[in-house]
């Protein structure tokens, strides 16, 4: 578990010397908090999978098995990380405020996928734009996008 909580830091803390590993940190960053998003109400549907996939696809141009990967790294991260801290400061390092914003959009994508919004995702929703430095302007306008997504067919 040590090993595995190690590793996870060092991909985080990536060097900023080299682009790929950045940008390898950077989605494992925003793949965790999408994982934590999904697991938030205690029941992972295939609707939020199938949204956290389409996220990772679309976000970092990846194909099937680079999306399995990066869900698998970013699952175990998830589970091994003291908290979101790992996670939110990597982002805050490496992303603009309207790349954050667009993390947020993300993260209420994934918590709209099976159709309601519980407690506890309201409440990490917030929790988390606290964390990366949302105004609560940008936070309401990134729901309002995925929610109008979200009710478009197909």
């Amino acid at each position: 578990m040590i090993q595995t909580l190690q590793g996870l830091l060092r991909k985080l803390a990536a060097p900023g010397n080299d682009p790929q590993e950045e940008s390898v940190s950077l989605q494992l960053a925003t793949a965790a908090l999408l994982v934590e998003m999904m697991q938030a109400d205690s029941d992972t549907s295939s609707a939020e999978l199938a949204s956290v996939r389409a996220v990772l696809a679309k976000a970092f141009g990846l194909d099937t098995a680079a999306v399995d990967q990066l869900l698998a790294d970013a699952a175990d991260g998830a589970r091994e990380a003291p908290g979101f801290h790992p996670f939110t400061s990597r982002l805050n390092q490496g992303l603009s405020k309207a790349q954050k914003v667009q993390v947020i959009e993300y993260l209420w994508t994934i918590a709209l996928a099976d159709g309601e919004i519980c407690a506890h995702e309201n409440h990490l929703m917030r929790k988390l734009a606290d964390l990366l430095y949302v105004s609560h302007g940008d936070y309401i306008a990134a729901k309002t996008r995925a929610q109008a997504a979200h009710r478009r067919p197909g």
